[in-house]
């Protein structure tokens, strides 16, 4: 593998200084000449290192607050010189040039500083970075000739090689260039978009014309849906600690594909519900999940909503996993693939890690404090392009409920309702809902025809189903299936409405007695 020309001047300067004087102390130990700028050259000299002024060799001084200090033709004739052209070494030497062959350069912080509550636009624009970015092009464009580091976590490797050739690996230059590609572009992917949204004034601008998405390769899966199938995990720079991606994983095998989508519908189910909240996932769906006074319970109940399907779940809970749950899951004849919360306690860990069978495989992830749902936009590929949507994920208000029968639902219905529209909106289109005492009894998912969706949620809850309450994700177009939940002993329905035979399904339910509520909105998830 051709390495570099051997490193003899290194040009550093860094917003992010974590590990910089001890990795700049050993490329000195190493006789490398040290070139800097500004603040980066202030804290190498407090630490003692022999560095020489940017400006004092380009004989041009910095101005305007720094804005201009490496926009200069001694810098990048520096970074682009190809060192097997001879017309560009005798523009060096014509023009009293020298060569880089290491430069140490990352970015103003400028995702962190919109991050700040009450930040300005001039603020902003100050931690706009024009040399630093001009800079890694530069050396990335000449990687054949010039190493770049862009990350503190690179120095190791980088410095590994110095020591053993004096000189990097082309394999090496490569790698660091890509990783410099891809920084530019997350940060002017930022930068975009942090206009686009300040100067948005309308509710069409809120959909900016151009997005270009940045993402960081988290890890390589095993595969992907299939055993046939390839797959890797990708993560949002902006991602929230709390977030799916950033999980710490507690124990257990590493997560598949299907266990990450399963984990996602699990905690967005989870946060959705009272505390202490439990839900049950297979294939993307929710075969159970409950709210109860305590979390042993709730689990109980959950489990108990399909106990077949259970079997080999993911769950999502929504208050730290303890240890009367745990004991309930190493039963005999339960297993689960993985759970996710926002923390375990040391009793919890102990039961699920020594006891149960599937101790060693379980996947336990710890999220820290779920968030709130935000309405953040949300992106979905198809064939070609991407469709993008604001999240279902904020609470419905329900004062804008309206009970549109004679029959008035008492308390406790009213409570069971709003537990099954809080699971209706998880459960794939078309959904039905059963639910009894805050607890999923049964569900119908994904079928072409709503009545469908209703005699298989009947059919899960069996006689469970009398005196438990139906939601459904979308209006009725017809009165059958009240006929079918009124048959099977349901006691009350809520739906959104908005059928143009909203009138008829009204009609029956009066005449069934079974009262029903009209949330006028809708839940479809496809």
């Amino acid at each position: 593998m051709p390495l570099s020309p051997p490193i003899k001047r290194a040009l550093v300067s860094v917003s992010d200084k974590r590990g910089l004087s001890d990795f700049v102390s050993a490329l000195v130990a190493l006789d490398i000449e040290i070139f800097s700028t500004g603040g980066t050259r202030k804290h190498l000299e407090s630490a003692g290192i022999p560095v020489r002024d940017v400006a004092e060799y380009t004989g041009f001084p910095e101005m305007m607050d720094g804005r201009v200090k490496t926009l200069h033709p001694k810098v990048h004739g520096g970074l682009l010189c190809r060192h097997d052209n001879p017309s560009d070494m005798a523009a060096l030497a014509e023009h009293g040039i020298s060569s880089f062959e290491l430069v140490v350069v990352n970015l103003y912080p400028f995702a962190e500083t919109i991050a700040r509550e009450g930040v300005t636009i001039a603020e902003a624009i100050e931690q706009i970075d024009i040399g630093g970015p001009s800079m890694v092009r530069s050396a990335a464009k000449n990687h054949a000739f010039v190493t770049l580091a862009t990350n503190p976590e690179q120095y190791d490797t980088i410095l590994a090689e110095i020591r053993a050739d004096g000189a990097t690996t082309l394999e090496t230059r490569r790698q660091l260039a890509v990783a410099a590609f891809a920084q530019t572009a997350e940060y002017d992917t930022t930068i975009a978009q942090y206009f686009a949204k300040i100067n948005s004034t309308t509710d069409d601008a809120e959909y900016s014309p151009m997005v270009q998405l940045s993402l960081r390769q988290r890890d390589t899966l095993r595969y992907g849906e299939n055993p046939h199938q390839s797959a890797a995990l990708y993560a949002f720079p902006s991602a929230s600690p709390e977030s799916l991606v950033n999980a710490e994983q507690l124990n257990g095998k590493e997560l598949s594909y299907n266990n990450l989508l399963d984990l996602d519908a699990a905690l967005a189910i989870a946060r959705s519900l009272p505390t202490p909240g439990v839900a049950v996932l297979k294939h993307n769906n929710p075969c159970g999940a409950a709210t109860a006074d305590t979390l042993a319970e709730a689990v109980s109940k959950a489990w108990d909503g399909d106990p077949l399907s259970a079997f080999g779940s993911v769950l999502g809970v929504n208050v730290p996993v303890d240890g009367p749950m745990a004991e309930f899951l190493a039963e005999p004849g339960k297993f689960v693939e993985a759970i996710i919360a926002p923390d375990f306690t040391a009793e919890a860990l102990q039961v699920l890690t020594t006891k149960p069978k599937w101790k060693a495989n379980v996947r336990l992830l710890k999220t820290g404090q779920f968030p709130e749902g935000n309405g953040a936009h949300v992106f979905r590929q198809i064939d070609g392009g991407m469709l993008c949507q604001t999240a279902d994920d904020l609470p419905d208000d329900s004062s804008s409920w309206k009970v549109v029968t004679e029959a008035q639902p008492s308390e406790k219905l009213q409570a069971d309702l709003a537990f099954a529209w809080a699971v209706c909106r998880f459960v794939k289109s078309n959904a039905i809902v059963l639910a009894k005492d805050k607890s999923l009894l049964g569900a119908g998912a994904g079928q072409m025809s709503r009545v469908d969706s209703v005699e298989i949620a009947i059919r899960k809850a069996g006689d469970r189903s009398q005196g438990s309450v139906l939601a459904s994700d979308a209006f009725f177009p017809f009165e059958d299936s009240i006929e079918q939940a009124a048959a099977a002993g349901i006691a009350a329905i809520i739906q959104p409405g908005g059928s143009r035979r909203d009138a008829e399904v009204i009609a029956a339910c009066n005449e069934l007695g079974l009262p029903m509520i009209f949330t006028g909105i809708r839940h479809f998830r496809h």
